[in-house]
């Protein structure tokens, strides 16, 4: 059985209000998601692109977007990534992830996971969701390589 996005990304498409609606649908099934307001523009296997709004819940200090927002950002894309490459049969969690804090993050920011080799998220082991998030005039901030685990699910 296809996972609840899987099946609500079919039977809903990618329009904008669509969008919008998986977005709080992912954010009803992992409330910590939701402190960002995450929106997804891009939800295809093996790419997902979703955006956050800069404002003050999410700044850290000096102003600018906190480092942990961010962590949050990448692993709601690196996650919803992995949720629609991983088949059925095979479960899947975040282990790790190795964090490069690039830039200051002052605008709104877009996080985007592409995965290079979609083949290798449908065995049991480790793999890797690349996550790169870019401020509002395209430079990176930030770059996470978030260690997902394959794993079978246990049999009913």
């Amino acid at each position: 059985m296809a996972s609840p996005l899987v099946r609500a990304r079919h039977a809903l498409g990618t329009s904008r209000p669509a969008m919008w609606a998986l977005s709080q649908g992912v954010c009803l099934a992992a409330p910590y998601f939701r402190s960002i307001r995450p929106r997804f523009t891009a939800l295809e296997p093996g790419h997902v692109v979703a955006r956050m709004r800069k404002r003050r819940r999410v700044t850290n200090h000096i102003g600018t977007v906190h480092a942990i927002a961010m962590c949050n950002m990448a692993e709601l894309v690196g996650g919803t990534c992995t949720d629609l490459l991983v088949p059925d049969h095979l479960r899947w969690i975040p282990v790790g992830m190795e964090v490069q804090y690039v830039s200051l993050a002052k605008t709104s920011l877009t996080a985007t996971c592409d995965v290079d080799d979609p083949a290798s998220f449908s065995e049991p082991g480790d793999v890797i969701a690349p996550v790169t998030v870019t401020d509002e005039s395209g430079k990176t901030v930030f770059e996470a390589q978030i260690r997902m685990r394959i794993s079978e699910r246990p049999h009913a």
